[in-house]
């Protein structure tokens, strides 16, 4: 079993910068690679960014040059640095984590809300 927890989510103006963590804990050894998924209202959830665990990066096209996210082993933390938001970037952010087993993990979700 792994246990996320996320923190970081808040209100931004349009064109600025946030930074979502995601702490690891349980069974970190089991895992092949975090994410960061997001849900609007009204919309399905998708991914924003992922890393495996051998450092490998993936992002929506959506964020894509704007967003950043990365890995520190010591702390079992993830993270998504988020620059030049937008209005549309508003939603419920969720970590991710699948196992060798392909088991998904979720985190409880962190609201981000972009002003314009």
């Amino acid at each position: 079993q792994v246990q996320l927890v996320e923190s970081g989510g808040g209100l931004v103006e349009a064109g600025g910068s946030l930074r979502l963590s995601c702490a690891a804990s349980g069974s970190i050894f089991s895992i092949d690679a975090m994410g960061w998924y997001r849900q609007a209202p009204g919309k399905q959830r998708e991914l924003v960014a992922v890393i495996s665990s051998g450092g490998t990066t993936n992002y929506a096209d959506s964020v894509k040059g704007r967003f950043t996210i990365s890995g520190d082993n010591a702390k079992n933390t993830v993270y998504l640095q988020m620059n030049s938001l937008k209005p549309e970037d508003t939603a419920v952010y969720y970590c991710n984590a699948e196992d060798s087993d392909d088991d998904y993990y979720w985190g409880q979700g962190t609201q981000v809300t972009v002003s314009s």
